[in-house]
């Protein structure tokens, strides 16, 4: 998530232990809970939000939180789901905004989705979606491209298991796409906002050169992947569906909730995100980077923006600025709080923690061996 307001930390060289070991605990706790609790699954935003609490009162008793950062803290989550770089169009107008148009104006927006359904065939309709969203999705920002890709989905007529491979598949092209440019996502203008200096002076383009080669396959291989899996033998009765019409189920009242859950997640991982930054410091800092490479599948919960922030620097390689991007990108896509798109299309379909997990995690440690392999294996 983007940065509204700086915080500054009082961060010792040496881990404070009782630190740790409080944040270590909520780590654990919004990394299982969600999984084994159909209470918290069910009330996730504020679970989230009460986890962030905790995490800040630890920082803040420890002193590494001193009080004009808590102030700071309290504005930047109040202020980031309704932020994005200084502009008051958060992620909050957006995914309200957009439910509103798709409230009011479903028929003829679900009337062209079945058009463009019956001419390409369900299997060339999600590639040629998928594709196009991910591949624009640094232009048009990850917000916009999540949240059309997720009522596509939910107007497209398929079983829920598809729809949900679907949306958890197509939610790694999105946020791979997002991160060629810094308008795309937080992870990306962070990367360039510290890259900007010598000797790498990074610019619009930056990321667009260095990762490029790798993630625009990686788009379209994906695209391919979830058109090849989703529409195996669901095809013709997707086209049969849609002739039919697909009913909508939203409400304006359902619509405006999702905004309110969606400001509550994204504040609520704001003050995960700045409390976890101790422990990026005292460990994830000095871990070689083939390692830490895989250890940063743990943006799979902790911000990746706030990962980005504390690993990514002049002084690394650019071959190590590769990985570690690479790293932070894809494992982002494997639960959902990892990555805006993930959010937005679990919040919209009713995705659950488990349902996520159960596609994303040995996807995206599927891509994250095939990086690795491209990264690190001699040609």
């Amino acid at each position: 998530m983007s940065s509204v307001e700086e915080v500054v930390l009082h961060i010792p060289q040496e881990p404070v232990a009782g630190v740790v070991g409080v944040l270590v605990s909520i780590l654990l706790a919004v990394l299982a809970l969600p999984m084994v609790s159909k209470r918290v699954e069910e009330n996730l935003e504020p679970f989230f939000l009460v986890m962030g609490i905790i995490a800040v009162a630890a920082i803040y008793a420890a002193g590494i939180l001193p009080a004009s950062g808590l102030a700071d803290l309290a504005k930047k989550a109040l202020l980031t789901p309704v932020m994005l770089h200084g502009v008051p169009i958060g992620i909050t107008q957006v995914v309200l905004i957009a439910g509103l148009i798709f409230w009011r104006y479903h028929d003829p927006i679900y009337r062209g989705i079945g058009g463009l359904l019956q001419r390409l065939g369900l299997r060339g309709f999600l590639f040629v979606m998928i594709t196009l969203l991910g591949l624009t999705s640094g232009i048009i920002s990850v917000i916009v491209a999540a949240v059309v890709f997720a009522e596509i989905m939910a107007a497209v007529p398929l079983p829920r298991e598809r729809k949900v491979e679907a949306t958890v598949l197509a939610a790694f092209a999105l946020g791979m796409g997002a991160a060629l440019t810094p308008v795309g996502e937080p992870l990306a203008t962070i990367a360039v906002s510290k890259l900007s200096g010598p000797p790498y002076h990074a610019g619009f383009d930056f990321l667009l050169r260095l990762l490029g080669p790798y993630i625009v396959p990686a788009v379209v291989a994906v695209a391919a992947y979830t058109a090849l899996r989703v529409s195996r033998g669901a095809g013709e009765e997707a086209r049969e569906s849609m002739v039919g019409g697909v009913v909508y189920g939203e409400t304006l009242y359902t619509v405006i909730i999702r905004a309110v859950r969606v400001y509550i997640f994204v504040a609520a991982l704001e003050l995960l995100g700045t409390s976890f930054t101790p422990l990026v410091k005292w460990y994830f800092t000095r871990i070689p980077p083939y390692i830490l490479y895989w250890v940063n599948m743990i943006s799979a919960v902790v911000d990746n923006a706030t990962l980005t922030a504390a690993e990514i620097g002049p002084f690394l390689t650019l071959s190590q600025i590769k990985a570690a991007l690479l790293g932070l990108i894809v494992s982002g896509g494997m639960l959902i709080p990892g990555n805006i798109p993930n959010i937005v299309a679990a919040g919209r379909l009713g995705i659950t923690s488990k349902e996520w997990a159960r596609i994303g995690i040995p996807f995206g440690i599927a891509l994250l061996a095939i990086f690795f392999l491209l990264l690190y294996t001699p040609l």
